[in-house]
């Protein structure tokens, strides 16, 4: 099952010059929530950023709404647009909510998980490894939602399923402007440590794995932050 994440797969290191205009913006834009340049709550009035950008403000409308769509930006009338920010309970519910979820699917999985699946799952993983190690960071958080929905999707669930996917998402975003780079690091534990428990049939082991693995992001999560200062794009995208 594919699950829509907030993320596209265009998150990758590409040329700029094999870009669009609107698709390189839309990345810059992008890479400044995720890297925490541009915080939870930023103003991003058209005007400004189309004056950094060297381009209309019906273009910079275009990218602020495809990245509203994807969630990691709100925009509201008469108030323009903001970097998007969940609240500090929104951010404790959806993590609640998956430590609920998660670890009890975990016997079955290892119950149904087959060693073709799990092959695939470990190179989703190690693909996770890579994007961390070229500093992907939108990149990272993208595979570790995935990871965690086809991991899920073995249980052979669709509504659980389902229901993981939607709050992945949410929490996607939420690790995207409240964590850091140990939210989806070794930190917060490495991913093929859960395959490896799985691999042996271990699954009071693999849910008790699951259950600290989610306790740790949900630790990592920086939700009480000042209200951010007008920034400064020309500094923040180089211009």
């Amino acid at each position: 099952m594919k699950a829509h994440l907030f993320l596209t797969d265009t998150v990758q290191a590409s040329a700029p010059s094999a870009l669009s205009r609107d698709e390189q913006i839309y990345q810059d834009i992008l890479e400044a929530i995720v890297e925490h340049r541009l915080t939870p709550g930023t103003r991003l009035p058209e005007d400004a950023l189309a004056e950094v950008f060297a381009i209309s403000r019906t273009g910079i409308r275009k990218v602020l709404q495809r990245l509203a769509l994807e969630r990691l930006v709100s925009i509201r009338a008469n108030r323009g647009a903001q970097v998007a920010q969940p609240t500090a309970k929104e951010a404790q519910d959806v993590f609640a909510a998956r430590q609920l979820i998660e670890p009890a699917l975990m016997p079955a999985v290892t119950e149904r998980a087959a060693a073709g699946q799990l092959k695939a799952l470990r190179e989703l993983v190690e693909e996770e490894h890579q994007a961390q190690r070229h500093g992907l960071h939108s990149r990272a958080i993208q595979l570790s939602a995935r990871f965690h929905v086809q991991l899920i999707a073995l249980a052979d669930n669709q509504v659980l399923t389902e229901q993981i996917a939607h709050l992945t998402t949410r929490s996607s975003l939420i690790i995207a402007v409240y964590g850091s780079r140990h939210s989806v690091g070794c930190d917060c534990g490495d991913h093929m440590e859960v395959l490896d428990l799985l691999d042996k049939g271990d699954a009071p082991a693999a849910a008790q794995w699951m259950s600290a693995h989610l306790a740790s992001i949900r630790a990592s999560l920086q939700v009480d932050q000042p209200e951010p200062d007008e920034p400064d794009f020309r500094a923040i995208f180089k211009r």
